[in-house]
């Protein structure tokens, strides 16, 4: 009896097992090319080919621009612009949380429940830390003292106390009456106080808009007006206001009245600044009040 062959070696023989590939031209039966091929070769060459292209396919995608249309993943611009969005986020969160905080504490300010004395504005600001400061770094040196005293000894504002020649300008003067506050450079009193009686119309010293018109504090009722010639005129310690922010109002007309608001106020009477290209001029070189 012939011995059977086993199963292992028939199934190796036939990984490799020999074949040839032919191709032959159709018309003519010419060999054109041939290739020895085995079933183990196929599967090596395949495996291989097969790795190749899932390696070049991975280094593509890890690599270049061509990531960007396969589903899931974002564009490196996109990556950005989110990580921006997200401290912006943050950053307005922060802030609308502050202004709750302040808002908080105005409402019972503005309705009268609590002075504003007594509101601790410091507490209020988000993860607010207590400033510490070495009281040895502020003794000033020897050097540092003469500094300070060559500086404090001159005027650190330009003021104009002297008029410029504006033939071409001439001011109405707002009220008339005994002027008991002179323009003081010294003291820093950049203005005149005219004492008049409460209820005295206040008049504009030339066309232009008003630009502020509210309720201050230390000077009460205050309206400043921009003249488009360089000029700005403020109006202080008013009774009553007469016009509002952003109109029009003409030279000599009555913009508030005479009166004694604020806390600074020391009786009926104007405070009148005259100011020109961002700085204090004496308005008696422009206006006579008399």
């Amino acid at each position: 009896m012939a011995k059977k062959t086993p199963k292992k070696s028939k199934f190796r023989q036939r990984l490799t097992n020999k074949f040839r590939l032919v191709v032959l031209n159709e018309d003519t039966f010419e060999e054109r090319l041939s290739f020895k091929l085995t079933i183990l070769n196929i599967f090596v060459f395949g495996g291989v080919f097969s790795i190749v292209l899932v390696l070049l396919t991975s280094v593509l995608i890890a690599y270049t621009p061509i990531r960007e249309y396969i589903p899931g993943y974002a564009p490196t611009e996109s990556k950005k612009d989110v990580a921006k969005l997200v401290y912006e986020t943050d950053s307005l969160k922060n802030r609308l949380q502050l202004l709750e905080n302040y808002t908080k504490a105005l409402i019972p300010i503005l309705s009268g429940e609590h002075p504003i004395s007594e509101v601790d504005f410091d507490s209020l600001k988000l993860n607010s830390k207590p400033i510490q400061v070495d009281d040895k770094m502020l003794n000033a040196s020897k050097n540092d003292s003469i500094f300070r005293e060559k500086v404090d000894s001159k005027d650190r504002f330009p003021l104009f106390d002297k008029a410029e020649d504006k033939v071409d300008i001439v001011f109405f003067a707002p009220i008339t009456g005994n002027i008991t506050q002179d323009f003081d450079v010294t003291n820093k009193h950049f203005a005149i106080d005219i004492a008049q009686k409460t209820g005295t119309p206040v008049k504009a010293i030339e066309d232009g808009r008003v630009i502020f018109s509210e309720w201050t504090t230390e000077t009460g009722y205050v309206v400043i007006i921009e003249h488009g010639t360089g000029f700005i005129s403020v109006y202080k310690h008013n009774g009553v206001l007469l016009k509002k922010q952003g109109d029009f109002v003409k030279s000599g007309e009555a913009i508030a009245t005479v009166g004694s608001t604020g806390e600074l106020t020391t009786g009926p009477h104007l405070h009148f600044e005259l100011w020109y290209n961002g700085y204090p001029v004496n308005p008696t070189n422009y206006i006579d009040f008399k």
